[in-house]
């Protein structure tokens, strides 16, 4: 599978467990389970149905949002699984139909995307690097110490 596509299947996983935790959760819920109508209607209910149960676990006792989006995924390891999940639900999905992949990214950008003005979502950080030969590449979203000699 292209690193483009696994990629995809990320800031899509990441995207869509930050629209469960939000205010306009039905909209992604609606989108995802489209896509999977059109791609795999067999599977349908599944989606559907795990859609529900992520949205409930990653929500409070009182049925509110719980504050996940600003909490990292090393302090809230419920959303961190929901993420893992659904990345590897689209990396599945991706490499049975990769050719969903410019309605995926469309989804991401227009039904996944936070609310216009909306503020407590973090953006997503994608690193892209391709090494040939003898080159290496180093990336960090934190922290990183390299000790080569």
């Amino acid at each position: 599978m292209e690193a483009e596509l696994l990629t995809l299947a990320s800031v899509a996983g990441t995207a869509l467990v930050n629209v469960l935790t939000s205010e306009t959760w039905e909209r992604g819920r609606d989108a995802v389970v489209g896509l999977w109508r059109r791609a795999q209607p067999d599977r349908t209910a599944d989606v559907e149905s795990d859609l529900a149960e992520d949205r409930e676990l990653l929500s409070t006792g009182d049925g509110h949002p719980a504050d996940t989006t600003t909490a990292s995924t090393d302090e809230n390891p419920l959303r961190a699984a929901a993420v893992d999940a659904w990345r590897a639900r689209f990396v599945r999905l991706l490499a049975r139909h990769p050719e969903l992949a410019p309605e995926l990214r469309r989804m991401v950008d227009e039904e996944l995307a936070p609310p216009a003005g909306s503020s407590g979502q973090q953006p997503s950080v994608v690193f892209n690097a391709h090494a040939s030969g003898n080159s290496r590449v180093y990336q960090s979203a934190r922290d990183q110490h390299i000790t080569e000699r």
